[in-house]
């Protein structure tokens, strides 16, 4: 287990977005856990790691689950102010992607790239997926935003033959300095979020999705088909239709071409 007195050193300190940090060697999910202090109160800025989770969940209520110290479960709790409108919230799992790749990239070496909305890939394998949740209390809203990073699931591992590792891509994988350098760098892009920052180019020239032939499954039974161009300022995903740009705010990718 990583330890939390050495990731709280590394990670809470004067203008750190990270005020609090703990370490559990298992859980049922590391969301649910801190979704549950944010409805209880819990400051902005606290920060949960395992090294193991039984009942993790993605997107559309999958099940998400890896054997224990094959991954890294990740989630924290950020307090946007009321300033920041809803509509910009959708930039957190965007942002988040930003941070994981950078943290990867410091970590390790191995350069990642991101598949819109939720997704890091390596080589076209996905490394990471995130989930970000809203959740509202007596203490106002806050985001709690989960990610998943395969460290060192081996080839027989992998929940699909479309997933890969860190150790698979050929890293020597250190958890803590893995989990320090993602969060590391997502309160950095927390903050120039906060900022008001623009960075709409930075995530369209950092993800795969933009420039290519993509379906957008929009539920069991809609998709639509055509050419993702990029994002727009509330960090949808623009998709030329038909002749007509189109921006989606949810919604399954999957690349064609």
């Amino acid at each position: 287990m990583i330890s939390a007195d050495w990731l709280r050193a590394q990670l809470v300190r004067p203008g750190s977005v990270w005020t609090a940090v703990r370490t559990v060697a298992t859980t049922g999910s590391t969301n649910a856990d801190l979704a549950a202090a944010a409805r209880a109160g819990a400051e902005s800025g606290q920060v949960l790691v395992s090294d193991h989770q039984s009942t993790g969940r993605g997107r559309f209520t999958r099940v998400w689950e890896a054997p224990p110290g094959t991954s890294l479960a990740i989630s924290a709790l950020l307090r946007p102010p009321p300033g920041v409108p809803a509509s910009r919230w959708l930039w957190l799992p965007l942002l988040t992607g930003l941070a994981v790749a950078d943290g990867i990239r410091e970590a390790t070496g191995i350069r990642a790239e991101l598949k819109w909305p939720n997704d890091v890939l390596i080589e076209g394998r996905k490394v990471c997926g995130i989930l970000s949740e809203r959740v509202d209390g007596d203490a106002g809203p806050a985001a709690i935003i989960g990610m998943g990073v395969n460290t060192t699931l081996t080839e027989d591992q992998l929940p699909v033959p479309t997933a890969t590792s860190l150790a698979l891509a050929g890293a020597y994988v250190e958890p803590g300095g893995v989990a320090a350098a993602i969060l590391d760098a997502l309160g950095a892009w927390y903050a120039r979020w906060l900022g008001g920052a623009e960075l709409r180019a930075e995530y369209a020239a950092r993800c795969t999705s933009v420039g290519r032939t993509v379906r957008v499954q929009l539920s069991a039974t809609e998709s639509v088909v055509g050419d993702a161009t990029g994002v727009d300022a509330n960090g949808c995903l623009l998709v030329r239709v038909d002749g007509r740009e189109r921006a989606f705010a949810a919604g399954d990718v999957v690349h064609l071409r």
